[in-house]
């Protein structure tokens, strides 16, 4: 690992928002500290939380998988990442904490930090004990970098709060490499903290299939935040700046920015934001399994329409609301065995099928917006093996899901030229940087 001073002036805050993951569902995480110890040059560190965490690769056969991590056998570690308009209590119970639980939990965080305050981008880390009706065993949360307030239960069943104050250097870092078995071992393999890799695959996911897109020897590049403490140990990581994926001749960059408004979002290098209406793939880690049109039906044995896409994942996997909306129903079906119905704007009604379980509190007339967890993978129905079907109905036609897309936002006036400027800049500081190097950033 090699170590530089970028040239100044760079200004670090202007520069770089902080990192975080686009507004979706709570994911699983497993927290792998590093020891890797480095020269610094200390920075004035902005107001942003760091993201750091590790999540296995869902498994291949779409019958009867066997997870790589028992789910018995640790607590659970998720991410809670802040969109606009969501509350620290609506947040715990999409995630499925128990009300009581998750009042004791905002008291103690209300001590050092009011919930209040949380904006888009922020992100909280929880964490679950194992088994069927999981309770909160901590929560925690970094304001910005160098403080962390963590509430936690104790042994005798009461709650605690902390915070933790400590000084950090910031420095940018380089990963890349190739594509082989599948893009998110290939980010981790390669030195890209796996709760990172994880959010920027659900944000390319709006507009790559990585099903149909993604070859082996395809290439990426990564570059982002790293904390390290006074001696040289990895705090955490913060955002990523610029994220390149190179596909059989095609290149899709894209770029994490503020705008003057506010919302941090993820735009394609032509300043498009890559956010669309609908999500591709309602659920993390899995393969498509049979795609949308005519089939021979794997029951009942003749052929006919196949009306959505079918993806293979483990029992249980959470399944997300692939858009803003209201729940029309959540109920038994014939065929569909536990279906979600959910209506969204301009006619278009979507549909998740062979469910093994609502999510907490799903149930028709309730507002869901995209990324909420609605229910988890199963095999009920007509069905042979756990695999979600997901549908898009629209004006009651089904059409296909991999292609149902709405033209982007893209931005413009002052926030376009804000971004291209920022553009410049990333380019200056990484030009001749290498994967694996470290650069200090140093502040004006």
């Amino acid at each position: 690992m090699r170590l530089r001073l970028a040239i100044a002036p760079l200004a670090l805050i202007a520069l770089i928002p902080a990192f975080r993951g686009a507004p979706d569902a709570p994911v699983t995480v497993d927290i792998a500290p590093s020891t890797t110890r480095a020269a610094l040059v200390t920075i004035t560190p902005d107001a942003h939380p760091p993201l750091s965490g590790s999540l296995a690769a869902s498994p291949e056969s779409p019958i009867a998988p066997t997870p790589i991590a028992d789910p018995q056998a640790a607590p659970q570690e998720r991410i809670l990442v802040v969109s606009r308009g969501d509350t620290l209590a609506g947040l715990l119970d999409a995630a499925g904490v128990d009300d009581a639980d998750a009042q004791a939990a905002i008291a103690g965080l209300a001590r050092h930090f009011r919930p209040a305050l949380l904006r888009p981008g922020h992100e909280i880390a929880i964490r679950l004990a194992p088994g069927d009706t999981p309770s909160l065993l901590d929560l925690e949360i970094e304001p910005e970098p160098g403080r962390t307030i963590r509430v936690h239960r104790t042994p005798d069943g009461s709650w605690a709060d902390e915070q933790t104050i400590a000084p950090r250097s910031r420095f940018l870092v380089r990963a890349e490499g190739s594509v082989d078995g599948g893009l998110f071992p290939a980010m981790t393999r390669n030195g890209v903290p796996a709760g990172m890799a994880l959010s920027l695959i659900r944000i390319l996911g709006h507009d790559v299939d990585f099903q149909r897109d993604l070859q082996p020897g395809d290439r990426f590049a990564v570059l982002f935040d790293r904390f390290r403490d006074d001696d040289g140990n990895i705090l955490g990581h913060g955002q990523v700046l610029k994220a390149t994926l190179t596909m059989s001749g095609r290149t899709l960059e894209i770029w994490r920015h503020k705008t003057r408004a506010g919302d941090l979002e993820w735009y394609d290098s032509q300043g498009r934001s890559l956010r669309r209406s609908f999500m591709r793939t309602p659920l993390d880690g899995a393969r498509i399994s049979s795609g949308f049109g005519p089939r021979s039906h794997p029951i009942l044995g003749f052929n006919r329409m196949h009306q959505g896409i079918d993806f293979a994942a483990p029992t249980g996997t959470p399944i997300y609301a692939a858009a803003d909306g209201t729940i029309v129903s959540a109920r038994r079906e014939r065929g569909y065995g536990l279906i979600v119905r959910i209506r969204h704007a301009n006619g278009v009604e979507t549909r998740y099928a062979h469910m093994s379980s609502f999510g907490r509190a799903i149930a028709a007339g309730r507002s869901v917006r995209q990324g909420t967890v609605i229910g988890a993978v199963g095999s009920t129905g007509m069905s042979t093996g756990p695999h979600l079907h997901y549908e898009i109905v629209v004006r009651g036609r089904a059409v296909d899901p991999g292609r149902h897309v709405q033209p982007p936002v893209r931005l413009a006036g002052q926030d376009l030229t804000d971004f291209r400027a920022r553009q410049a800049r990333i380019a200056r500081i990484a030009a001749g940087f290498g994967s694996g190097d470290e650069v200090a950033l140093a502040g004006n």
